[in-house]
């Protein structure tokens, strides 16, 4: 009952409807909703400090930067869905907020577009010595099946590409990212498309804030070649994903291009099929299965190409007697 009445307390207020009503459009740092509510920073902050204690509203550090967004579980969430519901379209107040919203998502749009067409060029570079993403995602696609998603896990979600490929089949999708810029890139995309059920963090993939034994699906999506310690990543991922849950790993078999070293600041040059196999086995990630896929055709001016590895493996329910013994991965400079 207590719970309930902060609750109602929190939301009781004009500002803090405002807040509630355009939170549902996305997650937006306290700059941005200062300037869609033509408020003061610090009248802002408290707001939705108030917010945050009674559990409607999430706050989330990135940086120097902090995001907020609609709690999205629980009853909470149901709460905050109530009050939504009940306020008028027709109120000019938040069509203004809407409006000022959608400038904010347009400068978002234009910043992120001016960093990916900076990288474009690198980015092209690489895709070029390698199968087409397209067939890499479809060959994902088919060894995910029809497993039901629960929550979904892309652990260094670049801008977002796994978060719109896996996050419609899933009930809830997190990705987490070092790079506040390729995150910047993921957060507008997934406003694009609307998947209010995704959202992306800043954090590292080696310590990720999530529950032991909570994600049906995780995803390590071509990072492990930028990590010192690869193992680290597959073992963490082991952690957070469910009894039965899968693990899916693409990356580079191993080669010999050490260009991507100097120019695409890769760690390793690729993994063997018996290297993760043996980190899958350390990390209790059980039938473990792979697929190589190989650039086909010819284009001019690519004399190597890159061989392309999906390893996949399910948490084992039995749990590891002795984890201390995870073997690293060594960094073969």
């Amino acid at each position: 009952m207590e719970n309930l009445l902060v609750a109602l307390k929190a939301a009781g207020e004009e500002t803090r409807l405002r807040l509630l009503a355009i939170l549902k459009c996305g997650e937006l740092t306290v700059t941005e909703l200062t300037h869609i509510l033509g408020q003061s920073q610090p009248r802002v902050s408290r707001h939705l400090k108030l917010l945050t204690e009674a559990g409607l509203v999430m706050r989330y550090p990135e940086g120097s930067w902090v995001f907020y967004r609609l709690s999205d579980y629980g009853r909470s969430a149901e709460m905050v869905s109530a009050v939504i519901s009940m306020l008028p379209n027709e109120n000019l107040i938040l069509q203004r907020d809407y409006d000022r919203f959608l400038q904010v998502q347009t400068n978002r749009y234009e910043k992120a577009q001016d960093y990916f067409s900076s990288n474009a060029d690198n980015w092209e570079t690489l895709r070029k010595l390698h199968i087409a993403d397209s067939q890499i995602e479809s060959k994902m696609l088919k060894i995910l099946g029809d497993r039901k998603i629960n929550e979904f896990v892309d652990c260094g979600t670049g801008a977002g590409r796994m978060l719109e490929l896996f996050g419609p089949r899933s009930k809830k999708a997190v990705g987490f990212d070092l790079n506040a810029e390729m995150l910047a890139l993921a957060r507008t995309r997934i406003e694009e498309l609307s998947l209010t059920n995704c959202q992306v963090r800043l954090g590292d993939v080696t310590l990720l804030p999530l529950k032991s034994g909570s994600a049906d699906l995780v995803v390590i999506h071509q990072l492990l070649h930028f990590l010192d310690d690869p193992a680290a990543a597959i073992s963490e991922a082991s952690r957070i994903l469910a009894p039965n849950g899968l693990l899916l790993v693409v990356d580079f078999a191993p080669h010999e291009m050490e260009t991507l070293r100097e120019h695409h600041a890769h760690r390793r040059l690729g993994f063997s099929k018996d290297e993760i196999f043996k980190v899958f086995d350390d990390a209790n990630i059980t039938s473990p299965n792979f697929v190589h896929l190989d650039r086909r055709g010819t284009e001019p001016n690519i004399s190597e190409t890159l061989r392309v590895t999906i390893w996949s493996g399910v948490k084992s329910n039995v749990a590891i007697l002795n984890p201390s013994n995870r073997k690293t991965l060594q960094n073969k400079q």
